[in-house]
């Protein structure tokens, strides 16, 4: 094709770039291909989650922008191009029960009002594919679902000028296509749960399968595997620049990375909106836009 492709990342908070889907990221920027990660809120009430780090006034006292400096570098490590929403993080409640949402925070934003800051995102930009998360937002935390909730939204509403009008949000675009990330599932944790025990180590996953299985959760259709494993360390570079967040020496990285590549070498996707044909399983996002445009 001659034109352009683009992809649109949209995410709940700064370091969900580098968790989900930043391999795939990182392998289309390698290719040529446009990758700009919306961001809708600024991670303002996220936990410091690297102990190393926990207890330190300056980070505690300015964590918007902390937050801030490290999406810079993870950018900049995945290549991609990247803009904020300017929401205010909800926050994960804890209790029983759940306390309320605090004021003026994301999850608590209209809906339509909310995407229509998408939808400019979407027109400015002109991304054929869009990626965020399934309606129970990954795992259960309100912006995660807020999230769900704009882009889907914004998808049908970037296209529609009575709904969204050009004089305000800027010319129609209709995305082609729309993808849940699913990086974390069952079959990708079982591979590599097995394969570390058929070699005689230590597995981080059998706490995260008893879970699974105490939850009940409901299986998704993984639609796509997107092969990326020369780009897996380009994601745990971008992982590590968020530095308040992850612990270099904790789970995320106990799996060797030469198994990760034997066992698992892709990230994957499930197709919740497509415009163009494509046959199903695909390993590429851009399945049945390349040859059609």
């Amino acid at each position: 094709m001659t034109e352009q492709l683009r992809l649109m990342a949209v995410h709940a908070h700064p370091d969900d770039e580098s968790s989900k889907g930043a391999a795939t990221m990182a392998k289309y920027v390698s290719e040529g291909v446009d990758v700009l990660v919306v961001t809708c809120t600024g991670g303002e009430r996220g936990s410091i989650l690297n102990p190393k780090l926990q207890g330190d006034t300056y980070i505690e006292e300015h964590i918007h922008e902390v937050r801030k400096k490290e999406m810079d570098e993870a950018r900049e490590i995945l290549g991609v191009q990247q803009e904020w929403l300017g929401f205010v993080d909800s926050g994960l409640p804890e209790g029983d029960p759940l306390p309320p949402l605090p004021e003026g925070c994301f999850a608590l934003e209209d809906v339509d009002k909310a995407a229509g800051e998408l939808v400019r995102q979407i027109r400015s930009f002109r991304p054929q594919v869009i990626t965020t998360y399934d309606e129970n937002g990954g795992y259960p935390h309100p912006d995660h679902i807020m999230t769900h909730k704009i882009t889907m939204v914004a998808f049908e509403g970037a296209a529609d000028p009575e709904k969204f009008p050009e004089s305000e949000y800027g010319p129609v675009w209709q995305a082609m296509k729309l993808y849940y990330n699913q990086g974390f599932n069952r079959p990708r944790t079982e591979a590599l749960h097995h394969a570390l025990l058929d070699r005689g180590l230590e597995s981080p996953y059998a706490d995260w399968l008893k879970r699974w299985d105490e939850f009940e959760r409901v299986e998704r259709t993984l639609t796509t595997h997107v092969p990326c494993a020369d780009f897996f360390e380009v994601r745990d570079k971008a992982l590590i620049a968020h530095a308040t967040q992850i612990d270099p020496d904790g789970g995320w990285f106990r799996v060797p990375m030469e198994i990760q590549k034997a066992v698992w070498p892709t990230e994957e996707y499930e197709l919740a909106k497509s415009l163009v044909p494509t046959s199903l399983p695909e390993d590429d996002l851009f399945a049945g836009i390349r040859h059609n445009a």
